[in-house]
């Protein structure tokens, strides 16, 4: 029984994807088209190899690996008579795999760091494959090749390194673009400009005359500025075109009339272009990698900004809650104490009658002047500045005789009802503080404005004495109870000599704590 399986066979059930098939015959025509257009110094399909393992899953890498073997057997068999079919069939057959374990043991690190990826998996792939090509030629060849070995193993390397720098950021850039974007107009403007320059140097650097090798030289190493300018411009994603583009230009104009053909001139250019490529990469990186943490950074910061001005509105909100049941509670009391006078006329009792009504209406307003102080609901209908002048806070500070009338400029019921909240309760609270902490009279001004494309008001709160100078403590107080406010709408709070000056800038519109407060309005 155990050896059933010997005598009626094995059946085994192949499963064909028609992506498969399809991406085998885009992989066979790039193959070719990138070997028609390269040199042993500028191999392209190197870079074919790479950019198709990393836009393709590993679902997919065997039908890549059948159809680099087919490519293969296409392109050697006529080779095999001149150098065996031992070389043919080895060196045909552990590339694709050999690159294909590479680039799977570096897919877990595509998350984390785009350069690192990239760049070990091409140092990497690039040194197996020239080994395996230099070593399998030298052991199984009739004979030696003409060429060293160090000398051919150098240019088999550099010719496989320009070959990834051109064609795999291109494949990166694809894989690490956004869901659902093709096309990132922001970059693809800038590309073609720098492509055009590129076009144009690489073009006059192929018409000098060869004995004019510097000119051709320094042409050619001025293709490396648009690259430049276009990855300080955009990070990784413009290094990841800017540097193929000069690779690619830079070896189709290499004066080669084969792809056996070499030109020392350039190969010296191009051994300094991949040196500055792969700078440009990582530099480009770095650049990606520090944009995203400041603009990490200043996500966060809005967010905390969002979030300490929502926690102010519904405190002011309760606040306000508070305020309406107090008011409310007046309400009822002044009914009650206007019945109870009535009711003491009445009954022949006119002079307690007016004592008490006199009492009930200056305690009425005492009692709806403390009520404003823990809500302005007069800021609601009249803005900012009536709110602090025939509010209870101005009668509280006409009762020190030392704050004199504020001098105020423009017009506040154009900002949200939070900013004008904030700066109301951060007027009220530095005002306070000098009052209760420093000697002398007080100022109090504040000017609503726009400046520079922003919306806000800037007040300060002063002693009259220009010459006097707030203490210490009395700073420290300052911005220790004041900033959380200013900061909740993008301000800051400064101490300088006698005063303390207070910048509000207006919030985004709709936002949720001013929709919040306008709708309980």
């Amino acid at each position: 029984m155990r050896l059933e399986w010997w005598k009626k066979g094995i059946r085994l059930a192949i499963f064909v994807r028609p992506e498969g098939v399809a991406l085998a015959v885009i992989y066979a025509l790039a193959c070719w088209t990138a070997r028609k257009l390269s040199l042993d110094q500028f191999y392209l399909p190197a870079g074919v190899r790479i950019a198709a393992l990393l836009v393709c899953p590993p679902r997919l890498w065997p039908y890549l690996i059948m159809d680099e073997y087919a490519y293969f057997a296409q392109m050697r068999y006529p080779l095999v008579e001149k150098y065996g079919a031992a070389w043919a069939v080895s060196a045909s057959v552990c590339l694709m795999p050999a690159v294909a374990m590479i680039m799977y043991l570096h897919r877990r690190l595509l998350a984390a760091r785009v350069d690192v990826w990239l760049l070990s998996a091409a140092a990497i792939s690039v040194l197996v494959v020239t080994f395996l090509n230099v070593i399998l030629a030298e052991m199984l060849w009739p004979t030696p090749p003409p060429i060293p070995l160090v000398a051919r193993a150098v240019r088999y390397a550099l010719g496989d390194v320009l070959g990834v720098l051109t064609i795999a950021p291109i494949a990166m850039l694809w894989v690490c673009r956004s869901p659902g974007t093709a096309i990132d107009m922001t970059l693809f403007r800038p590309a073609i400009c720098v492509l055009l320059i590129m076009l144009a140097l690489g073009s006059s650097a192929a018409l000098v005359d060869p004995e004019r090798s510097e000119l051709r030289t320094t042409l050619q190493l001025s293709m490396a500025l648009p690259a430049i300018a276009l990855t300080c411009m955009h990070g990784w994603r413009g290094a990841a075109v800017g540097v193929p583009l000069l690779n690619l230009i830079l070896g189709l104009t290499t004066p080669a009339p084969t792809h056996l053909s070499f030109d020392q001139d350039t190969f010296f250019t191009q051994q300094i272009m991949i040196l500055a490529g792969t700078a440009l990469l990582v530099l480009g990186s770095r650049i990606t990698h520090h944009y995203h943490q400041h603009r990490t950074g200043d996500i966060a910061k809005k967010m905390a900004i969002n979030h300490v001005r929502s926690t102010h509105i519904a405190s002011e909100m309760d606040l306000r809650e508070r305020a309406l049941s107090m008011r409310n509670l007046g309400d009822g009391l002044d009914q009650t104490l206007s019945q109870i006078a009535q009711v003491l006329e009445e009954s022949g009792n006119p002079g307690l009658a007016k004592s008490l009504l006199r009492i009930s209406v200056s305690n009425s307003r005492q009692f709806r002047g403390e009520t404003s102080m823990v809500y302005p609901t007069s800021l609601e209908h009249v803005g900012l500045y009536l709110a602090l002048q025939i509010g209870g806070i101005n009668e509280a500070w006409n009762q020190t005789n030392r704050v004199a009338d504020p001098r105020l400029v423009g017009d506040p019921c154009t900002f949200s009802m939070g900013l004008q909240l904030a700066a109301y309760r951060t007027l009220v609270e530095a005002t306070s503080l000098l009052l209760k902490h420093e000697a002398g009279q007080i100022k109090i001004r504040a000017r609503c404005g726009r400046m520079g494309g922003y919306r806000g008001m800037v007040a300060s709160v002063a002693l009259l004495d220009s010459g006097a100078h707030l203490s210490e403590s009395t700073m420290k107080l300052a911005i220790e109870r004041l900033t959380g406010r200013t900061l909740a709408y993008g301000g800051t709070v400064q101490c300088r000599s006698n005063r303390v000056r207070i910048l509000l800038i207006e919030a985004s519109a709709g936002s949720t704590g001013d929709t919040d407060v306008q709708s309980a309005a």
